[in-house]
């Protein structure tokens, strides 16, 4: 029987060649396989061989063929594989021998280019040392992977590896090697690369994963500031004719805004909001500026908060208590009667912070109960009232009325790991008193700069989308026709940079900032601020799971928001539950929960009964 040495898809078979029909052959393989075979794709003819176990011993002969010697024998002209096999054997080889050369060949493409069927030629010797050269450097290459794999095993992260860890988890160069140590460590060990790091110590947790990516993407430069010139308190400032206080929950430290009342002697009210003003400690080419600038906001999530400010420069400038400090105070004389605004004047100056407020204790005297006796009792109680009555007035102005909201917030406090999630319903007397009063002064500058032409940086609503513009328009939800964000120059560069023109307007100075530049800050700073919300949004989600881990929760009641999606009640955790029946959106259900995937962050939920009572 005829047998063939041929080549199929890149490799080499034989055959028994069974028939032949022009330039083709049917030929059946040793262990019965027939193939259709081109007479191109034949090396050699032969026959009266067993072909059961012909190409493993082949292959053992190759193997202990040395290409280096075959190149050196071999000449520097194009030859044929039964060529060389007879000089190196020194008689007409058998068959098995010639496919042992062939073989070795064709496994040796660095020494050995192929010029056709069966057919190579030597490589140059250039070309050979190139090749071997770069051969070797991959070797190397993969045993520093192979040792970078290892220490990653036994718990050890390189410090190759380390300076470069976040690049390598968000924006891996996968043909670098620390990437390949890390993804070999992390295959060999059944783990995606997070996972293999936060087990061996080199992440906290999916806590520090989702900060180091955010700040990957939005912090290039690092969480930290640079060393700066120090700001300098302006001087020259009148002093404020009252002290004034703050109201802020008791972690803020950025303190933007405080509140006075004077009561005259011509019986009017002088009420005054005051903003902090760090746009008169360091001016618009201090290197500040351009950090502001490029930070846009200070981030804030659970557990912690990113500052667009150095602490120092907010220590400076923070309205704390025990300080006099400067401000941009915007003043309201009310008549005590009727709560109607006689007259306002917007003024720089230094204001004496007599005391910081804090929410929680607050809570516990001004609530409603307390302001239907009149009374509020405790440090600035009456002027409280009078505070809170003229919100009240002010709402009413713009068209709110006095809405009762049902609606919670919820606080998340993270301490060592342990997670209190803090439910507070919205619209407080507190809430009422401190938001009209910032609304009131962000419309009542907004429309200043308006009517001076100075440019600004506003937010503007019109049919339910919300902008940041230059251009002022209206906010129809506030129902105010200017309003442009100015109370929170601490925390929010758009304040900033409107302060900075309102410092202008104020002073009779040209403004600092064109109408281009407050565009592409606008443009830049709704992008920004959207990011930053969705990093606290995805941080109370993971905390929520942790929490439900902490409790030891296995479910919970829930109340339907649409199709799959259900609210869990008492954390604000929205979650997709399967198996639920027909229900209408707020109806309320159990469901249970399956194991959280904390780097996911999802939490698996089920039906388990309902629609439950109101």
């Amino acid at each position: 029987m005829k047998q063939v040495l041929f080549e199929e898809d890149g490799a080499f078979r034989v055959g028994t060649i069974l028939s032949e029909a022009g330039a083709a052959f049917q030929v059946e393989a040793a262990h019965g396989k027939r193939s259709k075979v081109k007479s191109s794709a034949v090396l050699l003819r032969f026959d009266g061989q067993a072909l059961s176990g012909f190409m493993q011993e082949a292959q053992s002969r190759a193997g202990a063929l040395d290409p280096k010697f075959l190149w050196e024998v071999c000449g520097a002209q194009e030859f044929g594989f039964a060529d060389l096999a007879q000089e190196y054997y020194g008689h007409p080889p058998a068959p098995l021998e010639a496919a042992a050369v062939a073989l070795a060949l064709h496994a040796s493409p660095m020494y050995f280019y192929r010029r056709g069927k069966g057919r190579y030629q030597a490589a140059p010797e250039e070309n050979l040392k190139a090749a071997l050269a770069g051969l070797e450097k991959k070797r190397r290459q993969q045993e520093q992977v192979d040792a970078w794999a290892a220490s990653l095993a036994s718990g050890a992260v390189p410090p190759e590896l380390a300076a470069r860890l976040d690049a390598l988890l968000f924006k891996p160069d996968k043909m670098s090697l620390e990437w390949r140590a890390l993804d070999q460590a992390a295959t060999q060990a059944g783990l995606a690369p997070p996972k293999l790091l936060a087990r061996i110590g080199a992440l906290a947790g999916p806590e520090e994963y989702f900060l180091r990516r955010f700040a990957f993407e939005f912090f290039p430069s690092g969480l930290g500031f640079p060393d700066v010139a120090p700001v300098a308190a302006p001087r020259g400032l009148p002093q404020a004719s009252s002290p004034a206080f703050s109201i802020d929950d008791h972690e803020t430290t950025e303190i933007d805004d405080a509140f006075s009342v004077e009561r005259r002697a011509d019986g009017r009210l002088r009420v005054g909001v005051h903003i902090a003003a760090p746009a008169l400690f360091f001016g618009r080419d201090h290197a500040l500026e351009a950090i502001a600038r490029e930070r846009l906001s200070t981030v804030y999530f659970p557990g912690g908060k990113i500052t667009m400010l150095p602490d120092a420069a907010i220590a400076e400038a923070t309205l704390g208590e025990g300080r006099e400090v400067a401000a941009a105070s915007l003043y309201l004389d009310v008549d005590p009667d009727t709560l109607e605004i006689a007259g306002t004047e917007s003024r720089l100056e230094r204001v004496a912070i007599a005391t910081n407020l804090r929410i929680a204790e607050l809570e516990t005297r001004l609530h409603e109960e307390s302001l239907a006796a009149g009374a509020v009792e405790g440090s600035h109680g009456g002027d409280l009232v009078v505070l809170w009555r003229l919100a009240r007035k002010l709402r009413a102005a713009r068209g709110a009325g006095d809405e009762k909201s049902e609606k919670l917030d919820y606080t998340f406090r993270v301490d060592g790991g342990r997670v209190a999630i803090e439910p507070r319903r919205r619209g407080t007397p507190i809430d009422v008193l401190v938001s009209e009063l910032m609304i009131h002064v962000n419309a009542t500058w907004g429309r200043a700069l308006a009517e001076a032409s100075i440019p600004a940086i506003y937010r503007n609503q019109r049919a339910l989308k919300t902008r940041m513009e230059v251009e002022p328009g209206t906010h129809e939800w506030l129902g105010v026709s200017h309003y442009a964000w100015s109370s929170s120059p601490l925390r929010r560069f758009s304040d900033l940079a409107n302060q900075r023109q309102l410092v202008a307007l104020l002073r009779g100075e040209s403004a600092p900032y064109s109408r281009d530049e407050l565009a592409a800050a606008a443009r830049e700073f709704e992008t920004a601020y959207e990011a930053y919300a969705e990093h606290q949004r995805h941080l109370e989600r993971y905390w929520c799971l942790r929490w439900i881990a902490q409790e030891g929760l296995e479910g919970a009641d829930a109340a339907i928001v649409r199709d799959e999606l259900v609210r869990l009640e008492g954390i604000p955790l929205v979650c997709r539950a399967i198996g639920l029946p027909p229900c209408a959106p707020g109806d309320r259900v159990r469901v249970a929960f399956g194991e959280p995937d904390y780097w996911e962050v999802n939490l698996p939920c089920r039906y388990a009964g309902g629609p439950l009572g109101g």
